[in-house]
């Protein structure tokens, strides 16, 4: 049994770390106990755990079948995983994730959830921030709310296309073997601005600055216009939680209600992780 003093909120809005577990040995109790507290924070932290990469394929399938992420490189001989990594000599560039986002919401399935294991990192910088979007919906102001009740809005696979790539110097170059240029990635997928969570039921905004370019129906500018306003509320601070990563933590979240920003203040030191993403449903539409 996990114990109700064992569970510490990171914020009031989102996050908790749970101590007193070895992640390699659950119970099904455990199991079942992590994954109602994973679906209540949103965001779960494990500190001190060792896990080889088939543990944490073990690990992750209790939440769900792992998929393989398009466009990125998978680590060679797990083709489920990818190593995300920035080496102390990449300096002056981007970083992978390094905008707000919700993991691949352009795909007509986006991912349940990520896990990242932390294998090494920064004596100092490399947090990671989540925001709750269930949070910032419940807080949208009425003017943002009229645009984004009963409409999709278009997501793209910005980073890895042609049309609305990112500048170059902003992109990470480095180390993670990234696919760009494809065509494919142009291809615009809709989703409802507002979604339903398939096991709570609880309503969130599903927009993602990295991969949303435009509300349907909308003219282009004005679109922007209004996504930009979108965004910058969504990243308040009031609806995130930052988390100080530390050698051996791993952290799970859930992808369709949050979203998250790698945060690149590390030029100089590695930050090596190693990420499972496990396969989700077509978004449901939360509008009233």
């Amino acid at each position: 049994m996990i114990a109700e003093n064992s569970v510490k909120r990171m914020t009031p809005a989102i996050g908790a770390e749970v101590t007193g577990l070895d992640v390699n040995q659950l119970t099904a109790s455990e199991l079942s106990q992590l994954r109602r507290l994973w679906l209540q924070h949103k965001v779960l932290v494990i500190r001190n755990q060792k896990m080889s990469l088939n543990q944490l394929c073990d690990f992750s399938g209790y939440f769900g079948e792992l998929m393989q992420l398009p466009y990125i490189t998978p680590v060679d001989t797990h083709p489920k995983i990818i190593c995300v990594q920035k080496k102390a000599d990449e300096v002056n560039m981007g970083v992978f994730g390094g905008d707000w986002h919700s993991d691949f919401s352009f795909l007509k399935t986006p991912p349940a959830a990520s896990i990242l294991y932390a294998e090494t990192i920064p004596p100092l910088g490399g947090d990671t921030l989540w925001a709750n979007m269930s949070l910032a919906l419940k807080n949208l102001p009425s003017h943002l709310l009229e645009w984004v009740e009963n409409r999709n809005v278009i997501h793209t696979g910005a980073p890895y296309g042609i049309k609305n790539a990112p500048a170059a110097d902003t992109q990470f170059t480095g180390s993670i073997e990234i696919q760009r240029n494809n065509p494919e990635a142009d291809r615009e997928m809709l989703h409802p601005a507002i979604v339903k969570h398939p096991d709570t039921g609880e309503r969130s905004l599903f927009i993602s600055p990295t991969y949303t370019t435009g509300i349907e129906g909308v003219e282009p500018d004005v679109g922007c216009s209004v996504l930009k306003e979108l965004f910058e509320f969504c990243a308040r601070p009031e609806f995130f939680c930052r988390l100080r990563w530390s050698a051996n933590a791993v952290v799970i979240w859930d992808n369709r209600n949050t979203m998250h920003y790698a945060v690149n203040d590390y030029d100089g030191f590695e930050r090596r992780m190693y990420r499972t993403t496990i396969a989700g449903q077509s978004p449901i539409s939360g509008s009233a």
